[in-house]
């Protein structure tokens, strides 16, 4: 009787930050910056068609949000939701890096 071979795929580790049901508007990106203390700068791209010229357009934006564990590195995707503001230009906390 021939034995089973059994291989393992590794799987990518998520890290979820924030448990909680988000209330607010929910953002996928890329960190761009983490040079400043429990902050990130992500990076948000969306594909948008144009109302008046039908023309497929990139439109990318970039956010502070709050990390405040440091859980995210430079190039991760991440996941940002919308919360009170927490300084001047940050209003999103972190919910989870891939």
């Amino acid at each position: 009787m021939p034995t089973k071979k059994t291989t393992t795929k590794k799987v990518k580790e998520t890290k979820v930050v924030e448990a909680t049901p988000a209330k607010g508007t929910v953002l996928s990106g890329v960190v761009t910056s983490t040079k400043m203390q429990k902050t990130i700068v992500v990076k948000v791209t969306n594909f948008v068609k144009h109302p008046k010229y039908q023309k497929y357009l990139t439109i990318t934006k970039k956010y502070k949000a709050h990390d405040e564990n440091g859980v995210a590195k430079l190039g991760d995707k991440v996941q940002i939701v919308e919360t009170r503001p927490i300084s001047k230009d940050k209003h999103f906390k972190l919910v989870e890096a891939k």
